[in-house]
């Protein structure tokens, strides 16, 4: 049952979707995914999109936030004329793109909209096919999305729709300039919906400039992880974090999990390890292609990897039924990035287990988290598993044989240097004696020989 379905068991008194005026074809398409009621911020943001208002909301992550501000575009969409681009969704990673992409498709499935994914990493080719060709929705990351607008073909003239996803995160990655310049590219839209699972300062800001007396939908007044995550922290010292990882898979405690480091080289290392253990594990990365991101990622939802392990570009991005674990190798430097982590798992009601390996050094930045979270987060010890325990190595035994042959090398060697200290005494004692014959004129065979070696002519070449 994918995602979309898990939603339908969300709050039993919550009206069904046939309650919130939508489109037949879109009813239908929402019953064959197995919807039965909406989630809180669906059954609030919808009927407000419909009227036509737009809307602001700040729900956590997970709750269904994709599908209320899809319905009522596709609502919208389906009996206009297609061939026409009029909804654009920005989303902060190539990863949430493809995501909202499938949910659209899902949805979408007997409308005949189409949807096309704009991001970097792959060629450009079929998305300028797309634009073209007047894809009804784009969903785009704002860095390719800006490659294409030096285009004439990608004018997006006929906008109506725009939708900012996840918009506290494309802050977060510095996307907050290149909205702007998005929003000088394309005609102000008829209605805006602006979704965050935070909203920090600049973020309000934004709102402020972009909206129109938007409808105002604050189901999270605070971030906070969905309350199905049981929160567990296992004090280790840090070069054994991967120690400890491996013996959590092999003795049962976690099934798979997505394992989140905060560096990429981190994330290349962690992954050799696993799989050197017999841990069938892939990584995702931004220095990795998107076919390799792509073929991971679709590898760990079937199940062929065990362990996910990526760095934070994927924390808003990745969506895996039932998703049993998150793991915070490194714990994140800021309470917001471990909400996006853990918001991983326990979607749509479901529960699921957040584990942080906590490092001594990293006791402050899990401190901060605990305060921001209200939570007190028990640590746990793995029972049987050695804590500061180094092996030693043990020291290396001389053989007879490798004494012998030391006594022996230091034997050649005394002899070779008596051997050079005589050879250069009779080489000075030859040379006086020769000098000494060419004092009083003797001369013989010997004379152009110094110490037994024939001497060099200064110039020339020798007599033969």
């Amino acid at each position: 049952m994918s995602r979309l379905a898990c939603w339908a068991l969300s709050n039993g008194q919550l009206l069904p979707f046939s309650a919130l005026s939508l489109h037949p074809t879109l009813l239908r398409g929402v019953d064959k995914l197995g919807f039965v009621r909406p989630t809180p911020i669906q059954s609030e943001a919808i009927p407000r999109a419909l009227e036509g208002r737009d809307v602001l909301a700040c729900a956590a992550t997970g709750s269904g936030k994709t599908a209320a501000f899809l319905l009522p575009i596709l609502h919208q969409l389906i009996d206009r004329p297609r061939g026409t681009s009029r909804a654009l969704v920005l989303a902060p990673t190539r990863e949430l793109a493809l995501q909202i992409r499938d949910d659209l498709n899902g949805l979408a499935q007997y409308t005949g909209l189409k949807a096309a994914a704009v991001h970097g990493g792959v060629p450009m080719g079929p998305q300028v096919t797309a634009f073209r060709r007047g894809a009804e929705v784009i969903i785009a990351t704002p860095g390719r999305l800006l490659d294409h607008f030096q285009h004439g073909y990608a004018a997006l003239s006929g906008l109506e729709y725009l939708v900012l996803d996840e918009a506290d995160r494309m802050l977060d990655m510095g996307f907050l300039p290149d909205i702007r310049r998005v929003l000088r590219h394309i005609p102000k839209p008829k209605q805006t919906f602006f979704f965050s699972a935070t909203m920090p300062g600049a973020i309000e800001k934004l709102t402020q400039e972009i909206l129109r007396e938007p409808a105002k939908i604050a189901l999270q007044i605070k971030a906070a992880p969905a309350e199905g995550v049981v929160h567990t922290a296992y004090p280790v010292p840090s070069s054994q974090r991967g120690a400890l990882l491996v013996e959590l898979l092999r003795k049962g405690h976690i099934n798979d999990a997505l394992v989140f480091t905060r560096t990429k080289h981190r994330a290349d290392s962690l992954t050799k390890l696993l799989n050197r253990n017999g841990i069938y594990s892939e990584r995702i990365h931004g220095n990795r292609s998107q076919p390799q991101r792509t073929k991971a990622l679709a590898g760990f939802k079937a199940g062929k990897y065990r362990v996910l392990v990526a760095t934070d570009i994927a924390a808003r991005g990745i969506d895996v039924q039932a998703l049993g674990h998150v793991v915070n190798f490194d714990v994140p430097a800021a309470p917001e990035d471990y909400i996006h982590r853990v918001g991983r798992t326990a979607r749509a009601d479901a529960t699921g287990e957040a584990f942080t390996l906590l490092a001594p050094e990293s006791e402050a930045d899990f401190g901060r988290i605990e305060r921001s979270l209200g939570l007190t987060i028990p640590r746990v010890l793995l029972d049987g598993f050695f804590y500061n325990v180094t092996p030693a190595t043990p020291p290396r035994e001389r053989s007879p044989v490798t004494h012998a042959k030391r006594e022996t090398r230091g034997k050649t060697e005394a002899h070779r240097k008596t051997h050079a200290r005589g050879s250069a005494e009779n080489r000075g004692n030859t040379t006086t004696a020769t000098r000494a014959k060419s004092a009083t004129g003797q001369t013989d065979e010997r004379s152009t020989e110094v110490g037994g070696r024939p001497r060099r002519r200064r110039f020339g070449k020798r007599p033969r």
